[in-house]
């Protein structure tokens, strides 16, 4: 009998150190975009990051995304423990109820708010290197590959009629993971993808084929109504300069039911461990706090606390 009970009192024990490890453990749901995409993957390294410099103490499960509208819609249903991706821009859009949020306007939308900034969204027009382009007035006649359905196609086909070469150029008619060994092939002069910088499929086609991915004007940043972004030189083979492009900035948020010590503990370790992500994945050295501009909306306050620790200035309307 006194075993007996000297068992149930381990296992009372042996219980409670289990449900005090587990109550001391953050769990978070982070979705970004679809499984094989560079975003994807951003999500596998910050989970990575987070349990090695919590200890084990914050777990991020990575769940596959179907796009951004589909993460900001599903606010309305998910809990304190949901981090999602999406252009700032966008949660503009749902809060007012405009565009893809017309008549779908939630309360719920109100509540996002923003952690940090990851790699934004690039555009890339890239070339190649022997195609005698130097500038969008010479893809006049050649044959530019879009891709289809994703955001580069649609940015893409906006510049070229926005640089006054809509129909002037031959859009050829195939998928964006065909480009490189189409450039190769000779069948196409350039492509137009986006995603973060350095790109893979531009890394790609740079060491296989060689290719000048082309710089905008001032003037032509303007009419695209995108924010400024510049690649350094040397981010691909062969590329000497600078390169002036457009981009879609992008950040992760969650909402006002995570408390702020997650939101506070989640901003900084992200922060903190930025370098070591981008000494594997260089993407992550196009975010620095020059980006911090870009997010439009409210920022959550625990990391504002982080943010006021750091030393980096907030605008009124992210406090």
């Amino acid at each position: 009998m006194f075993h007996k009970m000297k068992w149930v009192a381990g296992a009372i024990v042996a219980g409670a150190v289990a449900a005090t490890a587990a109550a001391a453990e953050t769990r978070v749901t982070y979705k970004s975009a679809k499984a094989g995409t560079s975003y994807y993957q951003m999500g596998v390294q910050i989970a990575e990051a987070m349990k090695a410099a919590s200890g084990g103490e914050i777990i991020v499960t990575i769940e596959e995304g179907q796009g951004s509208v589909q993460n900001v819609m599903e606010v309305r249903a998910r809990g304190a423990d949901y981090v999602f991706t999406s252009p700032p821009v966008l949660v503009r859009l749902a809060q007012a109820g405009k565009a893809m949020f017309e008549g779908k306007k939630d309360p719920a939308f109100d509540e996002i708010r923003a952690l940090f900034p990851i790699p934004s969204l690039t555009m890339h027009f890239v070339v190649a290197k022997d195609s005698g382009i130097d500038s969008f007035a010479d893809l006049e006649g050649k044959t530019i590959l879009l891709g289809k359905g994703s955001f580069g196609a649609r940015e893409g086909a906006k510049y070229l009629k926005l640089f006054g070469l809509e129909g002037k150029v031959k859009i050829a008619d195939a998928e964006l993971s065909n480009a490189v060994a189409a450039l190769k092939n000779g069948q196409i002069d350039g492509f137009v993808t986006a995603g973060s910088w350095p790109a893979p499929n531009v890394i790609e086609a740079a060491a296989s084929v060689g290719v000048k991915v082309l710089s905008l004007s001032d003037d032509q940043v303007a009419k695209t109504k995108r924010t400024r972004i510049v690649i350094p030189a040397g981010t691909y083979a062969g590329q000497e300069a600078d390169i002036v492009t457009t981009s879609l900035p992008v950040a992760a948020y969650t909402t006002t039911k995570m408390d702020d010590e997650t939101a506070y503990q989640l901003t900084k370790t992200f922060w903190e461990n930025k370098a070591k992500m981008a000494a594997t994945a260089p993407w992550w050295n196009g975010v620095d706090a020059g980006l911090m501009p870009t997010i439009t909306g409210k920022i959550h306050p625990g990391a504002i606390r982080y943010y006021k620790e750091a030393g980096i200035a907030l605008s009124e309307g992210q406090m």
